[in-house]
């Protein structure tokens, strides 16, 4: 099996080609370059670097929220539009999911943070313990009731995500749980992660057609929520 996975999500943009026993190619940019300039030569790069056979992949597994309203509509257009031109079907990893995922099989609960401003974080809980489970469904809440949360639940806690330099100092104050946070090289979005999931998705028979998949965005956007504003004024 052979999975193209895609994580424009966030703040980073990410490709990669995973199959069952191993990550055949990765390309991974944390930096301030949009993802409509990013993502596609990412995908481009990789399928030169390793002679990519478009028609060996078995299916596009994308990143599909929550996060950024804009780099969450360029990886879904990205992933239809390969999806349609190919004929493979979508599998559709929640960002919060995907990311957890880079901390396989550790005893902690996992839960990412990214950070949804407003003082409010994208997040979940999540344990490998059994096999990997959603403690605390994906969800935007303040950090402060994260932290009550996670305490009533009274089991340490690995930190990750874009929210942790935002509000590591929120939690250290008011967490009475041990807690630590991932280092540099599995504190991000990674495609590779999206793909390793996928994989296990696709044998549940969890995917969709590319006519089908939409973003989850869990909340309005801010253009949305001016008009919203406006409309109730009016």
């Amino acid at each position: 099996m052979r999975i193209l996975a895609l994580d424009s999500s966030g703040l980073v943009a990410s490709a990669a080609v995973v199959e069952e026993d191993q990550t055949i190619a990765e390309y991974t940019a944390n930096y301030k370059k949009t993802h409509s300039q990013t993502l596609l030569p990412m995908v481009d790069e990789i399928a030169g670097m390793i002679e990519l056979d478009l028609g060996t992949l078995d299916a596009i597994a994308v990143a599909a929220g929550p996060g950024s309203f804009t780099g969450l509509r360029i990886g879904s257009a990205t992933a239809k539009g390969l999806g349609l031109a190919l004929d493979i079907p979508l599998i559709h990893i929640p960002t919060l999911e995907g990311l957890a995922y880079n901390l396989y099989g550790v005893s902690e609960m996992v839960c990412p943070l990214m950070d949804a401003r407003r003082k409010q974080v994208y997040t979940g809980v999540y344990s490998f313990q059994g096999g990997f489970s959603t403690v605390v469904d994906q969800c935007a809440v303040p950090v402060v009731e994260l932290a009550d949360r996670l305490n009533e639940l009274g089991q340490a806690v690995i930190f990750l995500g874009d929210g942790v330099p935002v509000y590591r100092d929120v939690l250290d104050e008011a967490l009475s749980v041990p807690h630590t946070y991932a280092p540099a090289h599995m504190n991000r979005q990674r495609a590779a992660s999206v793909g390793a999931l996928g994989i296990e998705y696709f044998k549940q028979g969890r995917t969709e057609t590319a006519a089908q998949h939409a973003p989850d965005y869990l909340r309005m956007s801010q253009a949305e929520r001016e008009r919203a504003q406006r409309e109730k004024k009016e």
